[in-house]
């Protein structure tokens, strides 16, 4: 009978301290409590565009890429940049992977398409890239508590797929909210920011 009530006790005060938890991870948290192991936050399909004047400063990173080259926001200084968030067993970033890849070869030479994989190792991460036909390079964010930071300003790196567009002047121009669902929409924001004067 002890037991049992020790249980219960430690099971109400797991559930009030989840039920406590706000912002970004209250979708995690939901999760665990109704058992799911999906252990992504999915967005909600939603864009928000960044007027100029309201862009604030510029995403400054460097990181590891999957290939074990260097990565840095120096190496895309004056480039209009497509800034995806990523990994591969989140369903969503499957199917938006061959969406991504339409635009990124559709705007080559205007445009630079980089991932930012949030979970995985080299291996995995590579296999992904094979399998999805994904040619533009990708760093590693999962060890590398330095990186998780150059983009907490940005976006959560918790919430998978988020996908940011950076203008030229690498300010945050505009914010995809879960899958990237259409690659028309993704061509003409980006192609806006190629248009703007710096």
């Amino acid at each position: 009978m002890r037991r049992r009530l020790v249980a219960a006790v430690a099971v109400a005060a797991l559930a009030l301290s989840l039920a406590a938890c706000t912002g970004e991870n209250d979708d995690l948290a939901t999760q665990y409590r109704e058992g799911t192991n999906q252990g992504f936050i999915s967005g909600d399909g939603s864009i928000e565009e960044i007027p100029a004047a309201d862009r604030g400063g510029s995403v400054s990173f460097t990181g590891t890429g999957v290939d074990g080259e260097t990565l840095s926001s120096e190496d895309y200084e004056g480039q209009v940049v497509v800034l995806n968030f990523w990994y591969a067993l989140c369903a969503p970033c499957r199917t938006e992977a061959p969406i991504l890849e339409e635009v990124a070869q559709s705007t080559a030479g205007d445009v630079s398409f980089l991932g930012a994989n949030i979970y995985d190792g080299p291996a995995q991460a590579r296999s992904f890239e094979e399998r999805y036909g994904v040619t533009y390079p990708s760093l590693l964010l999962a060890d590398d508590a330095e990186l998780k930071l150059s983009f907490a300003t940005w976006t959560s790196v918790t919430v998978a797929p988020t996908t940011l567009v950076l203008d030229k002047q690498g300010r945050v121009a505009a914010r995809f909210f879960g899958a990237v669902r259409d690659a028309s929409i993704l061509e003409t924001i980006v192609r806006d920011a190629v248009a703007e004067e710096l």
